[in-house]
């Protein structure tokens, strides 16, 4: 049965990318438009034609996308956001999960790309940890971005997660973040994405449900730099817990897995 719909799949898929490229097109020019002419945080006007792209374009794939937070924290507030990382898909549901803008946490050594890198670093938080000079640079613009109420987005495993476990293990550099600038970290699971589309390829895309689901933030007030594993653990445990809760699909998948069928 599942033969026989896979070519409906693949002509699914490349519509979903013809449509994402073609509502995209007007984003980049206006973005280039904003870079070029704007004054003040420019980032501030590219986030909201991006999340009018992803209302628009969930609509045209018939994904259905909820918040769900599981927390009364302050959702104004600036946080260290950190999410699990399961799919292609996790990077376009990030604005329809985030509506104020938000700046996630990405390589100095992008925003060097001709075009591109000029939108890159105006609306992501660059990190260069080539020398301490450049690191206290770094960690002085994510002090800026936070004062200004802009929260921060990290996926702490770094990669997709492939292991079969709910969570690949996490690097230090969020919580070291969180510690650095004083800012409470708040857990985002996104349990949905993987049935979307799978990491395996991005031609598995399917139609249904996409939930994000906040969970309460964990403070950092008075720790220190002797505290980060504790702190990481926790905010892992927290996750990861959650994520067994919810019977996530991609527990116990051995690699190389197979895109699970949809409801």
């Amino acid at each position: 049965m599942r033969f026989l719909l896979k070519p409906f799949q693949l002509l699914y898929s490349l519509y979903a990318i013809v449509t994402f490229i073609a509502l995209m097109i007007p984003v980049f020019v206006w973005a280039l438009l904003v870079l070029l002419l704007g004054r003040g945080d420019r980032g501030n006007l590219i986030y909201p034609a991006c999340t009018l792209w992803g209302d628009v374009w969930f609509v045209l794939i018939g994904v259905r996308h909820r918040n769900i937070y599981e927390t009364n924290a302050d959702r104004k507030a600036a946080y260290i956001y950190v999410s699990n990382h399961i799919s292609y898909f996790d990077i376009p549901s990030l604005v329809k999960t985030f509506r104020r803008p938000v700046r996630p946490l990405g390589k100095a050594e992008t925003a060097k790309v001709p075009i591109f890198g000029l939108i890159y670093r105006n609306t992501i938080v660059t990190v260069d940890r080539s020398s301490p000079e450049n690191r206290a640079r770094s960690v002085r613009l994510l002090k800026q971005t936070l004062q200004k109420g802009i929260s921060v987005l990290v996926f702490p495993e770094g990669t997709f997660n492939e292991t079969g476990k709910p969570l690949k293990s996490f690097y230090d550099g969020a919580f070291r973040i969180a510690i650095e600038t004083g800012t409470p970290i708040q857990p985002v699971l996104m349990p949905d994405t993987y049935r979307r589309m799978h990491y395996r390829s991005v031609f598995s895309l399917t139609p249904g449900r996409n939930r994000a689901i906040f969970l309460e933030p964990v403070p950092v007030d008075g720790l220190g730099f002797d505290d980060i594993g504790r702190l990481k653990q926790e905010v892992f445990d927290r996750m990861e817990r959650r994520l067994i809760e919810l019977g996530a699909e991609w527990i116990g998948e051995e690699a190389p897995g197979k895109p699970p069928a949809d409801s």
